[in-house]
Parts: structure tokens; C-alpha cells; sequence
């Protein structure tokens, strides 16, 4: 069986690193907002070439806490809307939501998956106030048209750059996380950067943005015992701080790796019956997962069954379809509808071997 993400094979890797920082861990006594999360801010900030990264508890609070900030700075108000792309999963939504802001569901470009510009601008609204750019799948959305858009209209850009580590824009030769405002990322297990439980951050070069998160993050409190805003407890853990730092430094070599095997999947795999991901062969895609798309996914995925080899539907059922989003169930998605009906990802792992690689691409040329 060749299972879809062998997490257990990616941080076996890491073993002996991830021992010795927990004996160090362990033996400090210092758990909360200690000198881990501080390095790990320091270091990941320094990676994504902004001047703040704030540690959260995940990726939804991440981008919860952004929103929250722009409300108490002002920047936002209650019910202003926020442009999402409708094929997301449902945590960018339910983010915009969770601050009291409301979601404008749009199209995403077809062959990207990523939100159409063009289709922000049809939305545009004297509400509209912010655009949510999340890059799916791990490739960059369309950074440079969006950003121009928000500043003919002055509005606030935020990247879900959660499935995006390390993603470059060649055109700017920045990375995810700052490439807009600010950035939530999710360092959920099984993201190219992954911890080893929940975990978050928030990217951004604005300074009162980033003292406003840190307050807001930790009770609402700098100062211990005191408290100058209604805040949440949203702290990135110490010890997946710890765990974060050892698997920084291997990302961009992953992130290559991930590259190397799409593009033999994208040379090797030949089947009319099944559509392979767009890539430009630029480092803007991370490839946190490889989409391809079939018409009759049921069929397939018996297939896949049958040949051992794992899989997962990212998403099958699209958010305005979800019970919890009632409200927007009469919306006219179909582009969304139809990829949430014909996605299939099929493993892609740094730590597969080429016989596996061999195995998938043989098994999809017969199918």
C-alpha cells in the first residue's frame, strides 16, 4: 500500500534533532512564550522577508486574529465584506465570519484553482474592504493583479498562506507571507511545514498591526495581570516551536524535492481521462498537494483502491454547500461546484521513493 502522506517516514527524518531539542525543552521548564517560540518568530520571519511573525495556536486563529486586529485598529467594521475565493476550505470563511466581517464567495480562475481576479472585481461593492488570497493547493494566487486591484480601491490584501510555505512570486521574488498586509499560515501536521500538533502564524510588515495581534493573541495583555483589550489565548505551543525549528531549515530542500516528483507525474502520466494540475514550473507552486481531476471520481478512486494506492479529496463538498453556511446555498458557483465534484490528490511526499513515484505513474496510464 502506498499510503497518501506517511507522516511517520517524514519526521522519523528529524528524529534525533526532535530528541535532543525536547531534553533541552523539557529541561528549561519554561512551556509558554518561551525562547523556542521567540527563535522560531525570529527565524520564519527572516525566511518570509517581513519584519513581524507572531506565533498562534493554528492556522484558523491565525487569520481570525488578523481580522480581529483590523477591527480594533479601525481599518475594519462589523459586517464590511471580505472577497474569498468560494472553492477554499471552509476556515478562511469561517474566519472572516468568527470576526464579524461578512464573506463575498467568488469564482476561482479554472486552471489555477486560485480566486480570479477578474471575478474580484465584478464583486466589488462600496462595502468591500478586503480581499482573503489563499493560495491552493500551495501555489501562489495571482499576487501582482490583486494588489493592484486593492489599491485602486483601497483595500486591505491577507494571504491564507497555509498550504503555501516557501512559495516564491518570480515576478516580485518575494514569498508567501509577503506578498499582501499580512498572512495567516497553518502548520497543521501534514502542511510542507509541519509540527507535530496544532500550530500557527501570522506574517506582516505593519508594526501596529503586529502589536495589536500580540495583545490581542495573549488575553489582550503585554504586561501580566494586565489587560487592555478583550483578547483570546491563540499561543504558538513552545514545544511545536521547538519541533518548527528543527524542520525549517530542511523546507526549501522538501519544497524541491515535491517539484522534482510533479514534474516527472506532469512528463510521465499520459491519460486522457485524467487532467493534470497547471504548473508553470516556477518556484511559486510548493505543491502541498497534487490535484488532478477525472470526470467519473467514484470510478476512480475504486481504481485507486484497488491498486493500493492512497488518496484524498481536497475538498468534497464545496463551503456554500456546507450546513454550517446555510445562508449561502442558492449561490451560482459552478466552476467551484464542478472542481469539488472532480478533485482527486494523489500522494506526494518528499519522502516517497522512486518506485513508488513509478508505481502511481503506471498505475494512472492504465487506468
Amino acid at each position: 500500500m502506498i499510503k497518501f502522506l506517511d507522516l511517520n517516514k517524514i519526521n522519523a527524518r528529524f528524529e534525533d534533532e526532535f530528541s535532543s531539542r525536547f531534553k533541552t525543552f523539557l529541561g528549561s521548564g519554561f512551556y509558554i512564550k518561551g525562547s523556542e517560540v521567540k527563535n522560531f518568530e525570529h527565524s520564519f520571519a527572516k525566511y518570509c522577508g517581513t519584519k513581524h511573525c507572531i506565533g498562534v495556536a493554528n492556522g484558523l486563529d491565525a487569520l481570525t486574529l488578523i481580522f480581529r486586529a483590523y477591527i480594533e485598529l479601525g481599518k475594519l467594521n462589523e459586517n464590511d465584506e471580505v472577497i474569498v475565493p468560494a472553492n477554499t476550505y471552509i476556515a478562511s470563511i469561517l474566519a472572516i465570519l468568527n470576526s464579524g466581517l461578512k464573506p463575498v464567495l467568488v469564482e476561482p480562475n479554472e486552471a489555477t484553482y486560485n480566486i480570479s481576479p477578474s471575478e474580484i472585481e465584478k464583486h466589488l461593492t462600496p462595502q468591500t474592504k478586503a480581499i482573503l488570497a489563499v493560495h491552493l493547493y500551495g501555489q501562489l494566487a495571482d499576487m501582482q493583479a490583486i494588489n493592484i486591484i486593492a489599491t485602486d480601491n483601497n483595500l486591505l490584501v491577507v494571504e491564507d498562506a497555509a498550504q503555501a510555505h516557501g512559495a516564491v512570486s518570480t515576478s516580485e521574488n518575494k514569498k508567501a507571507g509577503h506578498l499582501s498586509h499580512a498572512a495567516g499560515f497553518s502548520f497543521y501536521p501534514t502542511k510542507n511545514l509541519g509540527a507535530l500538533g496544532d500550530a500557527g502564524a501570522i506574517t506582516t510588515n505593519d508594526d501596529e498591526l503586529a502589536a495589536c495581534i500580540k495583545l490581542l493573541h495573549n488575553y489582550g495583555s503585554s504586561v501580566k495581570y494586565v489587560n487592555e483589550k478583550i483578547g483570546v489565548n491563540s499561543r504558538l505551543d513552545e514545544l511545536q516551536a521547538t519541533f518548527l525549528n528543527v524542520k525549517l531549515k530542511y523546507l526549501d530542500e522538501d519544497n524541491t524535492i515535491r517539484r522534482r516528483i510533479v514534474k516527472r507525474y506532469l512528463n510521465e502520466i499520459e491519460n486522457p481521462k485524467i487532467e493534470l494540475p497547471f504548473y508553470d514550473y516556477s518556484d511559486n507552486h510548493v505543491f502541498h498537494v497534487f490535484v488532478v481531476r477525472v470526470e467519473d471520481r467514484t470510478q476512480f478512486i475504486s481504481y485507486l483502491e484497488e491498486k493500493e494506492i492512497g488518496y484524498l479529496i481536497h475538498y468534497p463538498i464545496p463551503p456554500h454547500h456546507q450546513k454550517a453556511l446555510l445562508p449561502y446555498k442558492s449561490l451560482y458557483l459552478p466552476i467551484t461546484e464542478a472542481i469539488h465534484e472532480t478533485v482527486v490528490s494523489i500522494p506526494l511526499s518528499p519522502v516517497m521513493t522512486s518506485n513508488e513515484i513509478e508505481i502511481i505513474i503506471n498505475a494512472l496510464n492504465l487506468y
